[in-house]
């Protein structure tokens, strides 16, 4: 009975953990694309960079999508400042990640940001 419930916590906190970890590293490669992002270094390899801050939210929302995250627009805060040349691009992202467990559940409070320079 001792090893049965031993077991059990284990799986238990082992599942737990999991759960943490994939979320945190969720949030690190989006942190990645968020730096990206603000750098434009899109620029550098032919794209296009955003014109406003309306379509650089919506860029953000986009990417955050690859990595399974719902974000609303809300939930995004961009300001693009600065001269064409030397424009200033900052990001910032609130969002939850819910962690589930079997008689429980809560959520993890992630607020990403990134600020670039473009030349």
């Amino acid at each position: 009975m001792k090893y049965v419930l031993l077991v059990a916590l284990v799986v238990a906190a082992l599942s737990v953990g999991g759960q943490i970890v994939a979320a945190e590293y969720t949030n690190l490669l989006f942190q990645d694309e968020l730096r990206d992002i603000s750098a434009q270094l899109g620029n550098r390899i032919g794209m296009v960079a955003p014109t406003s801050e309306e379509e650089l939210r919506e860029n953000v929302v986009r990417r955050a999508r690859r990595h399974e995250l719902e974000l609303d627009p809300r939930q995004v805060t961009t300001r693009i400042s600065g001269p064409s040349g030397h424009r200033v691009i900052f990001i910032a992202v609130d969002y939850t990640a819910p962690v589930n467990l079997v008689m429980y559940s809560f959520s993890l409070h992630f607020t990403p940001t990134s600020t670039g320079i473009t030349f």
